[in-house]
């Protein structure tokens, strides 16, 4: 289920019953809440609180923003033991009314972030007050950021050397060989067993449940009574988690992109779900560039378009862009506009050009960035270790094989993609749990918001129904038609008017509401990429 969503902060995985005992052994709930160990190690944060100060790299960012850690324990059955530490990011609230320079605006405590992945960072989170669409909730909260446990400067975790995460231009068959399949299950064992070398006894310990419990520690930590917290993508499942553990410390909670928390669904079958609906949205996006051949010559329907687009994988195949850029990395820059539409333009622009001899902004799109490898390797291993250690997978790989060879025949564009980063879970050496069953009763649960566009890929539109379902009192807003991967503070008024009445005033339509969709991208070329690219 990787994905990483806030759609303006860029400003910037059905089928099968699963049939095997995972390769852990029994499943390993480490007692639901560890209410006594998070009691305690909440109560150590709340006297010690955050030493917020300059951060590491202040001389990159806006003087308003703070660092600072928080102290969890690394097993919270054991929490006078290892303790690790959060790295915690913060701007105060402005207190300003972007609407009245006069009206000096109350502080409503602090709105923590998580943007989801698993392995997403949110340490620059708070910076997105600095855009319109947030002045508003920045002037009443302290926004509040942090890396997860194992991601970025949290304890972080490492399955292989950067330096050989990024790998030469690779191909990205959409039915593959048996020999391609023997060579990516090597991988995959190789992958897991890295995990494991290098995080040792510690690696059962990264997973959804200890996410949740470090929430509570950090919301204790910032002198929070009751926690305000937006979750996107898989931040929308441990925030479900949460809901589902302690629930009388939540103020509001808003789920943005909400992924299906049915236990049965994690994660292998959210992920069938999800290769599933990417097909959808890539039929999407060839019918809007199909709309625009005038501009992009690429064909004018989204059979032509696909013909296009294959032509170019062929011709990459025979000999990838600039050494670099073979039929893997396009699909990869591709799947990235199946998150997110601002993404079409440039991608058709570069896809277009590419196919008339010019390869340069195919290659500044789709080709790695080496600088990056570290934090890329980084925010793979987080995300494998919690999506191992949080379910049980299938062990067999018939199973795999059998599963994703059926869909691959109708939704070939994302499939075997989504089966390979998650294939290490088959050989996982650590553990596994037995996921929370998310879900509260009346009374438990102040009103939360869920908010989801009709058309998303990433987190299916049914997870967000089921969230809706299992969180007594949450309301549904839903943006339709539209299939952006995170749709809070992004282009859509009638959205951000629920967001800013929730947040503001505790204001909530009755149980639905829908908006229109925001408009089609425009077909020019992009004039940046997201600063802070999403993960998948």
């Amino acid at each position: 289920m990787r994905a990483a969503a806030l759609h303006s902060a860029a400003g910037a995985l059905l089928l099968t019953a699963l049939s095997a005992v995972p390769a852990g052994g029994a499943p390993n709930t480490g007692g639901l809440s560890g209410s006594p160990g998070v009691a305690s190690a909440a109560a150590r944060a709340a006297a010690k609180g955050v030493d917020f100060g300059n951060c590491s790299d202040a001389q990159d960012l806006p003087g308003s923003m703070q660092c600072g850690t928080v102290s969890v324990p690394l097993d919270y059955a054991a929490p006078n033991g290892k303790q690790i530490e959060l790295t915690v990011s913060r701007v105060r609230a402005t207190h300003r009314d972007p609407h009245n320079s006069k009206r000096r605006v109350p502080r409503q405590g602090a709105l923590v972030f998580n943007p989801g992945g698993p392995g997403g960072s949110g340490l620059y989170f708070p910076l997105i007050g600095l855009l319109p669409e947030w002045k508003r909730i920045g002037a009443a909260y302290d926004l509040v950021g942090y890396d997860p446990r194992g991601v970025g400067r949290s304890a972080p975790l490492s399955c292989q050397d950067p330096k050989r995460f990024f790998k030469g231009p690779v191909p990205a068959p959409d039915h593959p060989s048996e020999s391609y399949k023997r060579e990516r299950i090597a991988q995959a064992k190789a992958y897991a067993q890295g995990c494991a070398k290098r995080t040792g006894s510690a690696l059962r310990h990264y997973n959804s449940l200890n996410n949740a419990r470090d929430l509570d520690v950090l919301r204790a930590a910032l002198g929070e009574e009751r926690l305000t917290f937006m979750g996107a993508s898989y931040g929308t499942y441990f925030g479900g988690v949460y809901a589902t553990l302690f629930p009388s410390h939540v103020r509001r909670m808003v789920f943005d992109a909400a992924v299906n928390p049915d236990p049965a669904q994690i994660w292998y079958r959210n992920n069938l779900d999800q290769s599933a609906a990417f097909e959808s949205r890539w039929t999407d996006f060839r019918e809007w560039i199909a709309r625009h051949d005038d501009v992009y010559g690429l064909g004018g329907t989204a059979e032509a378009v696909l013909t296009s687009y294959e032509r170019a994988r062929a011709r990459l195949a025979a000999e990838p862009a600039g050494g670099k850029v073979g039929p893997g990395q396009l699909q990869g820059a591709f799947l990235q506009a199946g998150y997110y539409d601002d993404y079409w333009p440039a991608r058709a622009q570069a896809l277009s050009e590419y196919l008339q001899g010019d390869p340069k902004q195919l290659i500044a799109q789709a080709g790695p960035v080496r600088e990056a490898a570290a934090q890329a390797e980084n925010a793979n291993a987080a995300y494998t270790a919690v999506e191992c250690n949080d379910a049980s997978w299938p062990t067999d790989w018939r199973v795999w094989d059998r599963d994703n060879t059926r869909l691959a025949r109708v939704a070939p564009f994302e499939t075997w993609d989504n089966v390979w980063a998650n294939l290490p879970c088959a050989y996982w050496p650590a553990p596994r749990q037995q996921p929370v069953d998310v879900r509260t009763g009346p009374g438990e649960l102040p009103p939360t918001l869920i908010l989801a566009a009709e058309r998303d890929a990433a987190a299916p539109y049914a997870g967000a129904l089921e969230m809706h379902r299992r969180l007594t009192g949450s309301v549904l807003v839903t943006e339709r038609d539209a299939g952006t991967h995170g749709i809070a503070g992004g282009p859509n008024r009638c959205v951000n008017g629920h967001l800013e009445a929730y947040l503001l005033e505790g204001r909530l339509p009755v149980r639905r509401a829908a908006c229109a969709p925001h408009p089609e991208p425009e077909p020019a070329v992009a004039p940046a990429e997201r600063a802070a690219r999403p993960g998948h």
